[in-house]
């Protein structure tokens, strides 16, 4: 990607994660391509199902943009933390859950809802699998270089290893549905666990404690950057005016308060939080029973997920939201002037094939990736979504020793930039 010219008369705060700085031309016809391929896609999804789902694809293309213009992370925040303490990614994470934890209290307390469907969180059992699931999740995405949302929106940025990343992650999320029944079944496990409804709280009560935590963590987080004073994240290119909105970067704060957002209003639609990874086990076992493969007789695919399985994959709200990240990101790449796959080094790729196997794994044993269960789980007052967000910090940790063995480096503190 060019290099932006910094304007130099525009002073950056050191806390800011994006600066103002001239931009990339737009790639012009790569964004007409993307406009009307997701014209296309949204016309086809409503023909085939309903206009919800129709919706939920533009809500997908609305999630993709803002990934791609913050390039939000969750991969890059836990590791920046734990390699150098860096704290803005979480920090920016802690104002999204508590803006998501505000409102999916009220929608969920009442039952609001913009279709009739009643709204259910994602709460879920906390055992050996979310243990052990959540922490190969956190090796995964740190060798993969994103996590399940990350490789969503880097793959329609222009990401050439993210595709290796991707399909690594379905593979892996197939094995995952493979040893469904052994993980839920012979392993140890607590039922699902809401902060809400199962201790007595209600969802005011969960809503005030965590707020006390996410208030807590921050005030960690900076205590952290005074002791540690670690190199801040690199800035972005952005421009000025509304021209901002579709041309250049978006700052951290400013996007998690869009993702949360969009989050509650997946819930007032669909009535669950927004998911990724389910739909990755669905596409691989689409191609396995297209393979020959009876994947039916599986313990994962009963119910409802048997169910997908013989359905169009455009009546899989998670799958039509899915392609609208990735659609919503390439008009976004397109749109900055960045979408410009690159060469896969091999270290790279070798890294990208195991991480993704890993997340796919690890987002089955655990009930969700960082979208799923970090993301929604603890916006659900969800007590597994807490152990996964551990869990996963865990896995991050021992990840920073495996990584220069594929040669990818880690931020370090003598860096200017993170």
């Amino acid at each position: 990607m060019a290099q932006p010219s910094f304007n130099t008369s525009v002073v950056p705060n050191k806390q800011s994660t994006t600066i103002v700085a001239d931009l990339n031309p737009v790639q012009k016809p790569l964004v007409i391509i993307g406009a009307l391929a997701a014209l296309l896609l949204f016309i086809v999804i409503v023909n085939v199902t309903n206009i919800t789902q129709g919706i939920l694809f533009i809500i997908g293309l609305a999630l993709g943009a803002t990934l791609l213009h913050a390039r939000f992370g969750f991969t890059s925040a836990f590791r920046r933390l734990m390699s150098v303490g860096n704290v803005q990614g979480l920090q920016a994470h802690m104002l999204m859950l508590a803006i998501a934890s505000t409102l999916f209290a009220i929608i969920l307390s009442t039952g609001f809802s913009f279709t009739g469907i009643t709204p259910k969180g994602y709460v879920s059992p906390v055992g050996v699998s979310v243990l052990f699931g959540a922490f190969i999740f956190g090796i995964g995405m740190q060798l993969g270089n994103g996590c399940a949302s990350g490789t969503l929106y880097s793959v329609g940025g222009g990401s050439s290893s993210m595709i290796l990343t991707l399909i690594s992650f379905i593979a892996g999320s197939v094995l995952g549905a493979y040893h469904f029944k052994f993980w839920m079944e012979d392993t140890p496990s607590l039922p699902p666990i809401s902060l809400a409804e199962s201790t007595g709280l209600g969802y005011f009560g969960a809503w005030a404690v965590q707020m006390v935590a996410f208030a807590l963590i921050y005030w960690i987080t900076v205590m952290i950057a005074k002791k540690k004073n670690p190199p801040m994240m690199k800035p972005l290119p952005t421009t000025t005016g509304w021209k901002k909105i579709l041309r250049g970067s978006w700052p951290l704060f400013a996007a998690a308060i869009v993702l949360a957002l969009l989050n509650a209003l997946t819930l007032t639609i669909r009535g669950n939080p927004w998911g990724i990874t389910s739909a990755f086990a669905l596409w691989g076992g689409k191609a396995l029973m297209a393979a020959g493969v009876d994947v039916s007789s599986w313990s994962y695919f009963t119910g409802p997920n048997g169910a997908a399985l013989t359905n169009t994959v455009f009546a899989d709200s998670t799958s039509v939201m899915n392609f609208g990240i990735m659609l919503g990101a390439f008009i976004s790449a397109a749109s900055q002037g960045t979408f410009k796959p690159g060469k896969i080094k091999p270290g790279v790729a070798g890294a990208a094939i195991v991480g993704g196997l890993l997340m796919g794994y690890g987002a089955r044993l655990a009930f969700g990736c960082n979208i799923g269960a970090y993301f929604g789980g603890i916006a659900s007052f969800s007590l597994h979504g807490w152990v996964w967000m551990i869990m996963a910090m865990l896995g991050t940790f021992l990840a920073l020793f495996i990584r220069p063995l594929f040669g990818l480096k880690n931020p370090k503190p003598t860096d200017s930039i993170c």
